[in-house]
């Protein structure tokens, strides 16, 4: 996964843990990440559909955390934004003829998935008040 998603998501997630009787808007965590508020609302909606959050429409609205910060994992919210391979993408269309070429996806894909295992491995049960306590 090389982008922002997995550290916004944590950042966010982070927020709702430090204040978990308010309703946070987009617009406020945005502020803290200093990004725009419709990439926060684009991640509150896969931490939502995930199950991590509730959210809630209008004058009153925001996003709280949908059950405590101790017992959500830092691999569920991995695996909620995980949009790629942690090492990338795979080569489309490598040559067939090639005998590098017509296995290396096979073979690239193993790697992949034992890193991802391992990846999901270190996060484990590490959990977002574990994370969220760091800030205090």
């Amino acid at each position: 996964m090389n982008n922002t998603r997995f550290a916004t998501a944590v950042h966010i997630m982070t927020l709702l843990a430090k204040s978990p009787h308010e309703w946070l808007t987009s617009e406020w965590m945005a502020g803290s990440i200093n990004i725009n508020p419709a990439v926060v609302r684009k991640e509150l909606s896969v931490l939502r559909e995930a199950g991590l959050i509730i959210s809630r429409q209008g004058k009153e609205g925001g996003s709280q955390l949908s059950r405590n910060a101790d017992s959500i994992t830092i691999s569920e919210i991995y695996s909620a934004v995980k949009n790629t391979d942690v090492l990338g993408k795979k080569n489309q269309n490598p040559n067939p003829i090639c005998t590098v070429g017509r296995d290396i996806n096979d073979h690239l894909n193993n790697l992949f998935i034992e890193t991802d295992k391992l990846v999901a491995n270190f996060l484990g049960n590490k959990t977002l008040k574990e994370f969220t306590d760091q800030f205090e």
